[in-house]
């Protein structure tokens, strides 16, 4: 069901997209697109201008809907897949804790050490 949407889904794109490239801009000749004069008569005496319009607000439509549709499915997908928390690891619990000394004590010196990284007392 799906693929036949998504496959319903890309046509209405590209059925779109030709009909958008072959509309005429608003200071064109009604055949311009044809070629010539003669093709006005094709598509009755208003020209193209119409027919075509409808056709683009007709995919449309069914591309909004393919969308929405495709939306929907890809959210109940996403609800079904269950234990996807169960694969992350639970974080281990750390048993030597570090005290943190309190305000106003003496800080301890540290040994002595003979590396060459200097030491933070």
């Amino acid at each position: 069901m799906e693929a036949l949407i998504l496959v319903l889904h890309v046509l209405a794109a590209v059925v779109i997209i030709t009909l958008v490239l072959l509309q005429q801009g608003k200071g064109a000749d009604a055949g311009a697109s044809f070629g010539g004069g003669a093709s006005q008569t094709v598509f009755g005496g208003q020209g193209s201008g119409s027919f075509f319009g409808k056709m683009t607000a007709l995919f449309a439509l069914i591309f909004f809907v393919t969308s929405f549709s495709l939306a929907y499915l890809a959210s109940q997908q996403a609800k079904n897949i269950s234990g996807a928390a169960d694969l992350v690891p639970a974080a281990s619990h750390v048993s030597n804790s570090v005290d943190m000394p309190k305000l106003g004590e003496s800080k301890k010196k540290a040994p002595e050490s003979k590396s060459d990284i200097p030491s933070t007392n």
